[in-house]
């Protein structure tokens, strides 16, 4: 089977001078990097696990990345796997492997770093923390029962990562023990209101919790350092906790999609630090307080499928974030890999060698709960461009008033949806200076008036919501505004017309036209005037 990346290859010459391959001085392979080898067009058909049988004689291996070859199917052969004694990294990670982990893994005495994501198994893991892991992936492999007490033996570990299984109980206390800087325990069952304690002074930056049956208050025993709060899609209840506010470092927090509720706190505003705040799908009630205009860093908020009243804060055209241009990465962005100098296997630290000590280089990592309704689909954004992106997002709630002119100044903001709310008045002019705006919704509420000609400024513009208003006149025309003519994006206002929905703007009668027509009617019933000429 012929593959991509391996032209290199051939019988003639010195492996150790192939392409993927690296060698020891002594000319021994320790390294073989067989990423997302891409079948030529002539050759799709998968093939069984068998095919890495030669691999296995390699037994100065150290690094052994076969991911993302969703072409090889069949068992992991823990047998083969049971000859690289030197390993110290493995990452097995994105094929169509099956059965159950072998045992044989958890037996490789070097082995740090094991990367095993998206692997049908049926396995228990309460070996692979009797391992001296520094770093463990196993994602997505139909992994299930309880998290052992003895997970707090593993002392070296430094990165967990078992989203996607099928985990249930409580999170084991022990875990605090770890001196982890990355974890990431989403997409299982696990339930409780019981939480870890963790040292406050620990390195953990990046936690993730998200899409279980976590109950009770929202937990605020993580370390000071945490970057990443993951906990939406959870049965968080009660209202947000003061303490909260003493995680300073935080950038990215989450807690869509639970039953929080009271009003939006005052000390929110205290977490200066905050890029990304999403509050989506609670029970928030009373007005959006203006001392969130005080997070000057913030890009994306989201306040939607809340119960807010009330006005949008004047004070929200001062967002900085949202204001300056993202050119440039910010010098303390949300951290998109574990922060350290480990080396780590490519599906997850994408280091391609083993002397190499980034945790991320070549591959494109998303950040799979950096997600936003974008263009009326909830998509996953790329977070090392998070620079790129800014979002607003005030939908489905009570909100009232007129629009504050001043949220034009957000000139970096991208996606602005303030539908199904009880807005009137005006769209503001300023809109049309938000030049970067490529997705605006302003659906269901009571917006009178004309759509402003600004709007031909919005040359990024691809999505775009007015139905369901009270608006009227002509659509403005424009580079982009000509090719917003989906009549639903219309429908349900006043009077629009333009060539967007084939409805012809009319011209509207001069003034000298209304003057003659008045003096017909007059020379009409005057004796000495004549009918139809000017007197």
């Amino acid at each position: 089977m012929e593959l991509s990346g391996l032209e290199s290859w051939n019988s003639t010459s010195d492996c150790c001078h192939w392409e993927r391959v690296r060698c020891h001085n002594s000319q021994k392979v320790t390294s073989l990097d067989l990423f997302h080898l891409t079948p030529s067009l002539a050759m799709k058909t998968l093939v069984k696990s068998d095919v890495l049988a030669p691999l296995f004689h390699l037994q100065t291996l150290i690094f052994l990345d076969i991911s993302y070859n969703g072409h090889i199917q069949g068992e992991i052969p823990g047998v083969g796997l049971a000859n690289l004694t030197n390993l110290v990294r493995l990452d097995m990670a994105g094929n169509s492997l099956i059965g159950s982990l072998p045992p044989q893994l958890f037996s490789l005495r070097r082995l740090e770093y094991l990367d095993q994501q998206s692997f049908w198994s049926n396995s228990t893991i309460t070996d692979a923390f009797d391992k001296s892991f520094l770093a463990l992936a196993l994602s997505y492999n139909n992994l299930s029962g309880e998290l052992p007490e003895t997970i707090g033996e593993a002392s070296r570990m430094k990165i967990l990562v078992l989203s996607g299984n099928r985990f249930f109980g409580t999170v084991p206390p022990s875990i605090s023990k770890l001196g982890l800087s990355w974890l990431d325990l989403s997409c299982n069952k696990f339930s409780g209101n019981e939480f870890p304690i963790f040292n406050p002074n620990s390195s953990l930056a990046y936690i993730d919790f998200s899409f279980n049956k976590l109950s009770g208050e929202v937990p605020v025993t993580f370390p000071l350092v945490v970057k990443v709060l993951l906990l939406n899609e959870n049965e968080f209840s009660g209202v947000l906790p003061q303490e909260i506010a003493k995680f300073s470092r935080l950038r990215y927090l989450n807690l869509r999609s639970n039953n929080i509720g009271g009003e939006i706190p005052n000390f929110l505003s205290q977490m200066s630090s905050l890029l990304i705040l999403n509050l989506r799908n609670n029970s928030f009630n009373g007005s959006i307080p203006i001392s969130l205009s005080n997070l000057s860093a913030l890009q994306i908020l989201d306040l939607s499928y809340n119960n807010l009243s009330g006005k949008i804060p004047l004070g929200f055209g001062n967002l900085t974030g949202m204001i300056n241009n993202h050119d440039c990465p910010a010098k303390h962005d949300v951290p998109a890999k574990p922060s350290g100098q480990i080396p780590f296997p490519s599906s997850i630290a994408m280091a391609r060698h083993v002397n190499r000590t980034s945790f991320w280089d070549a591959k494109v990592h998303i950040l799979r709960n950096l997600e936003v309704f974008w263009k009326k689909f909830e998509r996953g954004l790329p977070i090392q461009n998070l620079h790129l992106y800014t979002f607003l997002d005030l939908s489905n709630n009570q909100l009232s008033g007129e629009i504050p002119d001043s949220l034009g100044r957000l000139k970096s903001l991208k996606s602005l949806n303030l539908s199904n709310n009880n807005f009137f008045g005006g769209i503001p002019w300023s809109f049309g200076g938000l030049q970067r705006m490529e997705s605006l919704d302003l659906s269901h509420n009571n917006f009178s008036g004309e759509i402003p000609h600004t709007f031909g400024n919005l040359l990024q513009l691809s999505n775009l919501d007015l139905s369901n208003n009270k608006l009227e006149g002509c659509i403005p025309g424009g580079p982009q505004m000509d090719r917003m003519n989906d009549p639903n994006s219309y429908a349900n206002n006043s009077g629009l017309r333009g060539m967007q929905i084939k409805v012809p703007c009319e011209e509207i009668p001069s003034k000298p036209k209304q003057v003659k027509e008045k003096i017909v009617k007059k020379s009409k019933s005057s004796r000495h005037g004549f009918p139809g000429k000017w007197q």
